[in-house]
């Protein structure tokens, strides 16, 4: 049986990003007492991948003003994230850290390794600050994702840390109704 990746604790790592112009260290230190993103993709200058790596640019700032940093990581090196950053308008446009990874070990660390092409599936990893990963989401490689829900699923989590005793049901907004699981409730939702 395999142990469930939720609640286990990021694996010690290093790497490097490119990062608003720069190439920068990033490590498992980090992401300490911070809420992170590891937002795991294929490769650079393919096809799904800029869809989904601008629509999480477009929330960035929100993901920041909720105390969230953002990791994309694919198995290319930094190099060619800069690359990619300096020829697609698309790319351009993202400041969050890109991590390159390209020995895999952030990528196997998350269960996320295509072994036989050495290119990640997509996989989207929300850590809390105490490092448990809180919200896994892997997606075949045809299947892109939504930037606005991984922020209501990352609302959801920062909620229900900061509240304990109570649950976000299904499709829960900020400000909506929540729900403090009983004996009461069994059988009347």
């Amino acid at each position: 049986m395999t142990q469930s990746i939720i609640n286990s604790k990021l694996l010690p790592f290093k790497a490097t990003a490119f990062h608003n112009g720069d190439f920068i260290e990033v490590s498992d230190a980090d992401i300490a007492g911070k809420w992170a993103v590891f937002f795991f993709y294929p490769a650079d200058f393919t096809f799904v991948c800029p869809t989904e790596l601008g629509d999480l640019a477009e929330h960035y700032a929100q993901l920041q003003e909720m105390g969230v940093e953002v990791y994309s990581v694919s198995t290319d090196t930094h190099f060619t994230h800069k690359a990619w950053h300096d020829s697609s308008d698309t790319i351009g446009k993202i400041n969050y850290p890109m991590i390159g990874d390209p020995t895999g070990t952030l990528t196997r660390n998350f269960g996320v390794m295509i072994e036989e092409d050495g290119l990640a599936l997509r996989g989207t990893f929300v850590v809390n600050p105490e490092g448990e990963i809180k919200v896994a989401e892997i997606h075949d490689l045809g299947i892109g994702r939504s930037a606005t829900e991984l922020v209501r699923k990352i609302q959801a989590a920062q909620y229900v840390a900061t509240h304990d005793g109570e649950v976000c049901p299904a499709a829960w907004q900020p400000g909506e109704k929540t729900l403090a699981p009983s004996l009461d409730l069994v059988g009347k939702i």
